[in-house]
């Protein structure tokens, strides 16, 4: 059995030429570019034919090239009780990180659309991780209420996909694109919560 090129001999070097190329990538992203192989080798100064040792394909290239973000909780150290403050506060960095990396997020987008494309590195449901953390106080103030169900909601309405939207189709600047999908996410827990205290005791 033959072994990757990337496993053998000299991987710190082997390393940083990796890394080399997924940095060139993304700041091509950053400026707009829809970057090849031979465009990231030519930005990182890398021969194309060692940076088809590493990335076969563009695609190979761009899904490596989305942003690693493997933070458990966007709350701060100290974060409130209150759930409403708590989900304004993880918007908030939700949205910040959407807006930090739309170029990449629309790329990965992009090729999570493609016919038989696997699912890129970003697209596994963290932020709606980071949703029901920031909504956790409810668990024990309204235990009738589907926590899980509710982040949901509120991340079906934001992040790049409602971005695209609000940008692209409905024309708001990215600032008011920011704010519309925090006061969704603000109207969407507000109507759980009157939802869920008219619910009849023994549901509630």
């Amino acid at each position: 059995m033959s072994v990757p090129y990337e496993q053998s001999g000299r991987h710190q070097q082997k390393a940083r030429t990796r890394r080399a190329l997924v940095e060139a990538a993304r700041e091509l992203l950053a400026d707009g570019a829809d970057p090849t192989v031979e465009d990231a080798a030519a930005a990182a100064g890398i021969s194309r034919t060692t940076a088809y040792r590493y990335f076969p394909n563009q695609y190979a290239l761009l899904t490596a090239a989305h942003p690693q973000i493997e933070q458990t909780s966007l709350l701060p150290a100290d974060p409130p009780a209150d759930p409403a403050a708590r989900l304004d506060l993880v918007m908030a960095a939700f949205i910040q990180l959407t807006l930090d990396w739309e170029p990449q997020l629309r790329t990965s987008l992009r090729l999570s659309l493609q016919p038989g494309a696997t699912q890129p590195a970003l697209r596994g449901g963290r932020a709606i991780g980071w949703i029901e953390d920031a909504l956790t106080p409810l668990r024990d103030t309204h235990p009738g209420l589907d926590v899980h169900q509710l982040a949901v909601a509120i991340r079906s309405a934001t992040g790049v996909e409602s971005l695209i939207w609000l940008t692209d189709i409905a024309g708001l600047t990215h600032r008011q694109a920011a704010d519309t999908m925090r006061g969704t996410a603000r109207a969407l827990l507000a109507a759980a919560l009157q939802q869920h205290d008219h619910l009849p005791e023994d549901q509630a």
